[in-house]
C-alpha cells in the first residue's frame, strides 16, 4: 500500500475517533441548576392609593399583598390573622398619611362614626384650640400643618409709674412651647408640594389646661406663632407645665420693650 493511502488511512480513523468521543460526551446529562433558595411570604394589607390625613378609608383604598416574611413587622395586618380586615377597617378615619403600597398600621386608624376628622386625629387627652393669625404673626405664612411653634405672647405692662412718666412699656413673653399645628384654616397636610400656608386661623394642639391659658391670654395681648426647628420637635417634647397665671417656667425668655409717648 502506498504510503499516501496509509497517511489518509490514518487521519480518517482519528477524525471518526474524535467523532464518536464527541458524540458521547453530548449525551452525558447536563448538570441540574442550582437550586433556587425560597422566601417565606405573608400577606399584609396595604393602602391601595395614597390616603390623607383625616381622610375616611373606603375598601377600595385597601389592598393585599405579598410581604417577605423576615421583614413584615408585628404591626402589619397579616392575611392569617384577619382575613376580612378590608371590610373592617372600611369606614375608619386616618389618623396619619399613608402613601401607596405603604402597609396599614391599625394604630393609625380610628373608628370615629359621627365625628369629624380633627377629632379623630387629636391625641388621646388633647383639645384643639384656634387662633387668629396673620403674616407678621405666623412666620411670614411658611407654618404648615405638623410644624411645631412656640407662642407669645405680647401685651401692654401697665405700671402706673410708668404711666406718670409718660411711657408705655410693652412686654413679650413666651407662654406655651413647642405646639403642635393641627391645621391652618382648613388645611389639615401639606397637599401637592404647597409649600406655603397663607392663613387666618391656625389650630392647635394643647392640653385643656393649656387651653384655658391661651384663651385667657387672647384678651391680653397679640400672639404671635414661633416656628421650630424641626431638629426641636422631639428634643423637649410638648411641656404641659408650661406658664400658668402664677407659676413660671424658668425656661421661659422674657424681654421688654420701651416706647415712649406724649402726654
Amino acid at each position: 500500500m502506498k504510503p499516501a493511502r496509509i497517511i489518509v488511512l490514518i487521519i480518517a480513523m482519528a477524525a471518526g475517533g474524535v467523532a464518536a468521543l464527541l458524540a458521547g460526551r453530548s449525551d452525558e446529562p447536563q448538570p441540574a441548576p442550582a437550586p433556587v433558595a425560597q422566601i417565606e411570604t405573608v400577606d399584609v394589607l396595604v393602602a391601595g392609593a395614597d390616603i390623607g390625613l383625616g381622610s375616611t378609608v373606603s375598601s377600595q383604598d385597601l389592598r393585599w399583598q405579598t410581604w417577605p416574611a423576615e421583614s413584615a413587622s408585628s404591626q402589619f395586618i397579616r392575611r392569617s390573622d384577619n382575613p376580612d380586615a378590608i371590610n373592617q377597617l372600611a369606614g375608619s378615619i386616618s389618623r396619619q398619611s399613608f402613601a401607596k403600597g405603604e402597609p396599614i398600621r391599625e394604630s393609625r386608624l380610628i373608628k370615629a362614626k359621627g365625628s369629624g376628622y380633627m377629632a379623630a386625629i387629636l391625641p388621646k387627652g388633647k383639645r384643639a384650640i384656634a387662633v387668629d393669625i396673620a403674616p407678621d404673626t405666623s412666620a411670614a405664612g411658611f407654618i404648615l400643618p405638623n410644624d411645631h411653634v412656640d407662642i407669645i405672647l405680647a401685651r401692654r405692662d401697665n405700671k402706673d409709674a410708668d404711666r406718670a412718666a409718660g411711657s408705655d412699656t410693652h412686654t413679650g413673653e413666651i407662654i406655651l412651647s413647642n405646639i403642635r399645628v393641627l391645621a391652618i384654616d382648613q388645611t389639615v397636610e401639606e397637599k401637592s408640594g404647597q409649600r406655603v400656608v397663607v392663613g387666618k386661623t391656625a389650630t392647635l394642639e394643647l392640653a385643656p389646661h393649656q387651653s384655658e391659658m391661651l384663651a385667657r391670654a387672647k384678651l391680653m395681648g397679640v400672639l404671635t406663632l414661633s416656628l421650630r426647628s424641626i431638629v426641636d420637635f422631639n428634643a423637649a417634647g410638648n411641656d404641659d407645665d408650661t406658664n400658668t397665671e402664677t407659676r413660671r417656667n424658668i425656661n421661659i425668655v422674657r424681654f421688654g420693650v420701651s416706647a415712649t409717648t406724649s402726654k
